[in-house]
């Protein structure tokens, strides 16, 4: 039962919720009504204002011919003012493309551009009514945004046991949801899609599932393959036809470093019109696919039934983020952008996936060999930044310690058993050496451990 408290602060809430926040959700109610019934407390509180320092600063921009003091920059000469000491090292860009501050939803060029692209590289999208990706402060944000919208007190959050840890502080620590896990493989080494179902159908009580699928996996760099693809898809299906309404997040980090025979595409464009009970969000981003990490721009698109329902989610995200960081850097957005219309961007690109396929066949080549058979297996992988192993004869984080203070190499542990190595980040010449230190380092403690 919900504490009184809590009870009379939804209450004051919803008395006091915005007319434009109304409006989104009757909107909604009126387009599909699960998806309404997705949206957390805040979700359904959020709006984008109407009336406001940016509406009127955008009105003014297209009609103060004369003076336009509406907005917090300064103007110099007809742009904006800058230094001369950061902009010699930005001379390629206009100032306007760099200094200004960037609209809420992102640079409008930028989400087209990658719109396109995302269109290109995933066929299944053809036919399939998608919004226009808004941008975020990178991935983590894109799946803070969603966490916000759709993640109450108590509402589960699904996915895999092997998993990027940031999860559990987005969903649970910040939304207070409820953890589920699974086991992400199953007996013959391929996605536990079983489990998956399980964990959902699970949730049929609370008539609310919010489920995460990262692929390429992090930590372990697996993808499932086409028939896993379509036994994950089913399982959301029949939790749908069950009466669950499932809001499915594709965590895309990865996407393109594919290096064998998995899925190619996100999952994205085969949820998108599964069931009217089934919201697709797809969050992914230029940060780990262009390599450009430090320049935090991701993005968030969702999936739906009407141009209408996309518009809400578009207006409430963008409520989201203009309640937090108002906007996304615009210089980052502006090289990304410049990246995506360059002719040469698609030629370096596959130079760079290239050599990443390259460390990862090295890597299970080397694990392949039967040289390290007695002291570790490993999880499937065939594509993303890393791997992982699993260790027979000594402690994950008693490793990882040993290898740093003998060898200065450095690795994560996983729980007792798992090390995660992140080969993309190894020259291929290297790898060899790599494995070599980590297996002496495992020899190192078992001799420590029998006095020998």
């Amino acid at each position: 039962m919900m504490p009184v408290m809590q009870s009379y602060i939804l209450e004051g809430m919803i008395e006091r919720m915005n007319p434009l926040a109304k409006q989104l959700n009757e909107t909604l109610e009126r387009e599909n009504r699960y998806v309404y019934e997705m949206l957390s407390q805040l979700g359904k509180s959020i709006y984008f204002p109407k009336e406001g320092i940016l509406s009127q600063s955008a009105e003014a921009k297209s009609k103060a011919k004369t003076f336009n003091a509406t907005i917090g920059i300064a103007l110099e000469g007809g742009q904006p003012m800058h230094l001369k000491v950061i902009q010699d090292t930005l001379s390629a860009y206009a100032p306007k493309d760099i200094y200004e501050y960037a609209p809420p939803a992102g640079k409008p060029e930028l989400r087209s551009a990658w719109k396109r692209k995302m269109l290109e590289e995933n066929p299944d999208l053809n036919n399939k009514l998608i919004g226009n990706p808004l941008v975020t402060n990178a991935l983590t944000h894109g799946l803070s945004i969603a966490a916000d919208l759709f993640a109450d007190v108590g509402d589960s959050v699904i996915y895999p046991d092997k998993n990027w840890e940031n999860y559990e502080l987005t969903f649970e620590i910040r939304r207070g949801a409820r953890i589920v896990n699974y086991p992400l493989y199953n007996e013959q080494g391929t996605f536990n899609a079983e489990g998956l179902r399980e964990a959902i159908l699970a949730q049929k009580s609370k008539g609310k599932a919010i489920v995460v699928l990262n692929f390429p996996n992090n930590p372990t760099g697996y993808t499932p393959g086409a028939q896993e693809g379509k036994e994950i898809v089913a399982a959301i299906k029949e939790a749908a036809d069950a009466g669950i309404n499932v809001v499915v997040i594709t965590d895309d980090a990865y996407f393109g470093l594919f290096f064998e025979d998995s899925l190619q595409e996100s999952l994205f464009g085969q949820l998108a019109d599964l069931h009217p009970r089934v919201l697709a969000v797809k969050v992914d981003g230029a940060t780990k696919e262009e390599y450009v990490w430090g320049f935090r721009v991701g993005f968030i698109t969702y999936a739906g039934q009407s141009e209408a329902l996309l518009s809400v989610l578009e207006q409430k995200t963008m409520g989201i983020i203009r309640a937090t960081i108002s906007s996304g850097p615009h210089p980052s957005q502006t090289f990304v952008l410049h990246a995506l219309n360059s002719p040469e961007f698609k030629v370096q690109k596959q130079e760079k996936y290239e050599i990443m396929k390259g460390r990862a066949n090295r890597t299970k080549e080397l694990l392949d060999s039967g040289k390290f058979d007695d002291v570790w297996g490993y999880y499937p992988f065939n594509s993303g930044y890393f791997m992982c192993l699993k260790l027979k004869t000594v402690d994950a984080e008693a490793l990882r310690v040993h290898l740093l203070d003998q060898y200065g190499v450095g690795t994560i542990a996983l729980g007792t058993t798992d090390l995660r190595v992140a080969f993309s980040c190894i020259e291929e010449v290297n790898l060899e050496e790599l494995f070599n230190l980590i297996y002496q380092g495992v020899k190192d403690l078992e001799a420590a451990a029998t006095g020998k």
